[in-house]
């Protein structure tokens, strides 16, 4: 961050900002990385932030998780949460006093959000980092239970899916407005080293693009200033800044996509609760319908939650007046997000646990009908070959509980067995008889 804003300050020098302004300026600067508002003197709070530039000290602290674990010999999970505050708590103090010392007129960060900040992106990069560090990641799932293991791997596939296309709406949006694009980089006319500046910072808001492309096809839309929102029902736009990111913007006040792809991206959500879904069903044990399309509804909402939380840290105020409401709503995108793709999840879940047990069963009955065929024909010859034909007269009409076998020793008299009869074994030995029967 220093070497950037010492660039930036030799490319376009600024009386009375020194080598201690530009210390100040890089300390802010890695406080903004880690997603702290800062006050900005004459332009107000500035919460919008780039969700890019977290991806840096993520990095970093990963690799700070995984090397704790192999130069300390952590081998189990509370050690490795041990690991993880020893690195967050630390991390948080620096933050703080990296807000206090880059304390200026020109802008002042936010104390307690730089300890929470700090805290939490340590604690959560470190964490994974160790983790990984530990064990892959399947014998890491292995640790859960299936049932939370599908749920998880049906969330994460929504997740990518919704992921992958708002970063294709966002490509094709940009792709649409070059014209308009091209207009306001030649408006700006930032030069060769402002022009890569700007580059770096239009890269570090493309999650934020994406975010804000997911929450359009999902149906609640943004909003770039207070009255404005854009969204497939209709886009309605005031000014904007000048920020060649922001061309990809509808250019007029009420422009909006086709209807073929407005309809496309509005399904996107659907479809990626569909594959949830199916990745439900994959990864669980067999279970009943109504269970896996449970799991395939939490899945999708957990999806849903994700998202919308994300969506909060992509908007944010811009300064004062009408840009103070920039971004999704958070909430918004939280429960129509749940709703759509947790009942898609849980509709694909239950289908195809349904037609999987269909497919089981016609098996099942396949091969039982076949073993049945097969063991009637052997026993049909053996009784035959032992016993000949039955005579007639060998029984009662409709007697099922007893066999009638001929006992040669016996002169050719039929003797009919009771396999109901008490035997020694049983739990009741039958009552005693009265009479002469029951003398020796």
């Amino acid at each position: 961050m220093t070497i950037l804003v010492l660039v930036g300050w030799i490319a376009a020098p600024h009386p009375g900002l020194g080598l201690v302004g530009v210390l100040r300026t890089a300390a802010v600067l890695w406080l903004v990385a880690h997603h702290v508002e800062v006050q900005v003197n004459g332009a107000g709070r500035i919460g919008m932030l780039p969700l890019g530039l977290v991806a840096l000290p993520g990095a970093l602290l990963w690799w700070a998780g995984r090397s704790l674990v192999r130069g300390h010999h952590v081998a189990g999970p509370k050690q490795v949460t041990s690991a993880a505050l020893a690195v967050a708590v630390p991390y948080a103090v620096i933050a703080a006093a990296l807000a206090v010392v880059s304390r200026s007129a020109l802008a002042t960060a936010s104390i307690p959000q730089a300890i929470l900040a700090g805290f939490a992106v340590a604690f959560v990069a470190t964490w994974f980092g160790a983790a990984r560090a530990l064990a892959p990641w399947r014998k890491l799932g292995a640790l859960m239970s299936a049932r939370s293991r599908s749920i998880l791997a049906g969330a994460a596939g929504s997740l990518v899916v919704l992921a992958a296309a708002g970063a294709l709406t966002t490509a094709v949006s940009i792709a649409n407005h070059g014209h308009v694009f091209t207009a306001m980089y030649s408006q700006l006319n930032p030069g060769l080293v402002g022009s890569g500046l700007l580059l770096l910072a239009q890269l570090a808001y493309l999650p934020n693009a994406v975010l804000w492309a997911i929450a359009y096809m999902l149906g609640p839309g943004f909003a770039v200033g207070a009255g404005t929102i854009v969204a497939p029902t209709g886009s309605v736009l005031g000014a904007i800044p000048a920020f060649p990111l922001l061309a990809a913007l509808p250019a007029s006040a009420h422009e909006s996509a086709p209807g073929w792809l407005v309809a496309l991206m509005v399904a996107m959500p659907y479809l990626a609760g569909a594959f949830g879904g199916l990745l439900v069903v994959r990864c669980a044990p067999p279970a009943t319908v109504d269970g896996t399309a449970i799991r395939g509804f939490c899945g999708g909402a957990g999806c849903g939650v994700v998202v919308g939380i994300l969506a909060a840290f992509a908007g944010g105020p811009l300064g004062n007046g009408r840009l103070t409401a920039v971004g999704p709503s958070a909430w918004q995108v939280t429960v129509v997000g749940a709703l759509e793709v947790g009942i898609a999840a849980a509709i694909s879940a239950g289908a195809t646990c349904w037609w999987q047990g269909r497919k089981r069963s016609r098996a099942a009955g396949q091969a039982g009908a076949a073993s049945a065929g097969t063991g009637l024909a052997g026993t049909g010859s053996a009784s035959d070959r032992s016993t000949g034909p039955r005579p007639a007269g060998a029984g009662p009409a409709g007697h099922t509980e007893r066999d009638a076998r001929v006992d040669p020793d016996a002169g050719g008299h039929v003797i009919y067995l009771d396999r109901w009869a008490a035997t020694p074994d049983s739990a009741t030995p039958p009552p005693p008889r009265k009479g002469p029967s029951s003398l020796p």
